[in-house]
């Protein structure tokens, strides 16, 4: 598997190509991924396949009814790429406005330090997606949509892709 060298910018965002490249090329092995591929009916499921000092490497699995809450990614800036099925990305604006793209195999999104987003699955059988963050994702904020924008509603410190809801 290949290890990215990212190139920062003088704010700190990563530049978006190798975190591009790297969803891609990974896309394009199956065998660094096909092996991690895991659905569970009761929740998501996600497997880290890469972790170096400045990227976390996901495989995320879909199935019909999943999806995670809007959120963004911290500090951090990530790069999509879809290996099998249809997921829907919808980015939220800090108006609230929301924004619905669906992506099927091979499509390619990058996902900027800041950006408010939520993914669904969005097709008839199982999806798998590869999702790469940097700098590693340590923090993520979940939005609530009101009637005067975006508002943050919880912060989680973690190093996980997605957090289970606590009462």
């Amino acid at each position: 598997m290949p290890t990215p060298v990212l190139h920062r910018t003088r704010t700190a965002a990563p530049d978006p190509g190798p975190l591009l490249d790297l969803v891609r090329a990974v896309a394009a092995d199956t065998a660094a991924w096909r092996p991690h591929v895991r659905f569970d009916a009761r929740q998501r499921c996600w497997s880290r396949l890469l972790q170096t000092d400045d990227v976390d490497l996901w495989l995320l699995t879909w199935l019909p009814g999943q999806q995670t809450s809007l959120h963004d990614h911290g500090e951090s800036a990530a790069a999509v790429t879809v290996l099998t099925g249809t997921i829907e990305e919808v980015r939220a604006d800090r108006d609230g406005t929301l924004t619905r793209e669906h992506l099927t195999v091979g499509d390619t999104v990058w996902v900027p330090q800041g950006a408010v987003h939520d993914v669904a699955h969005a097709g008839a059988g199982p999806a798998v997606s590869l999702h790469a963050y940097s700098p590693r994702l340590t923090r993520m904020t979940y939005y609530d949509v009101g009637r005067h924008g975006l508002r943050a509603v919880r912060t989680v410190e973690d190093d996980q892709p997605e957090h289970e809801e606590t009462p």
